[in-house]
């Protein structure tokens, strides 16, 4: 893992989860954040990585360590539309959307599904690009400013808990589910 980049276990310990409690990772990609909060909620919990690419999440599966594999459960679903995760209403503790919020094209479609499958009080980490830094991140029309991402999720009826580098290139911030 390069210094240029975030680091998921650092970032995932923000989040305070504990053994035993069930995580959504929206948009899974290669699964650093999945991996990072299985070693956290253990063999007692249970995340579940959703992503639309079915081929990222065979590569996520193939790339897990054995003793975490009975705890990632893979998810070919569309986070952007309710009911697209596939998973049950209020069934998770938390949800990690990681790099993923400036790919998002239905923000609303999003936020509903995050808002269903979270319980009441559950958290949202939310970790993205800062810029663009000379084509390494997304492209500059893509990025989604922090200030942005607080300000959707607020209006959104969540509530914002604190913020935090996520490592030279990305903020982070965290908020709880009405």
């Amino acid at each position: 893992m390069s210094a240029s980049f975030s680091s998921p276990h650092e970032n995932v310990l923000q989040l305070g989860l504990r053994d035993g409690m069930r995580v959504g990772d929206f948009g899974a990609g290669s699964g650093h954040y999945a991996r990072a909060a299985a070693a956290v909620v253990g063999r007692d919990g249970k995340v579940y990585a959703v992503d639309i690419q079915e081929d990222i999440l065979k590569h996520l599966k193939l790339n897990t360590h054995a003793h975490h594999q009975s705890i990632i459960e893979t998810v070919w679903g569309d986070v952007e539309k309710p009911g697209g995760s596939h998973l049950r209403d209020a069934s998770l503790d938390a949800v990690m959307l990681a790099n993923t919020f400036f790919q998002i094209e239905n923000r609303f479609g999003l936020l509903a599904e995050i808002k269903r499958v979270l319980k009441s009080g559950g958290k949202l980490l939310v970790v993205d690009w800062a810029g663009s830094y000379g084509g390494m991140g997304p492209v500059p029309e893509k990025i989604v400013p922090e200030h942005e991402t607080e300000a959707f999720f607020i209006n959104g009826g969540f509530h914002k808990v604190k913020s935090f580098r996520a490592g030279p290139h990305h903020y982070g911030v965290i908020f709880t589910a009405p």
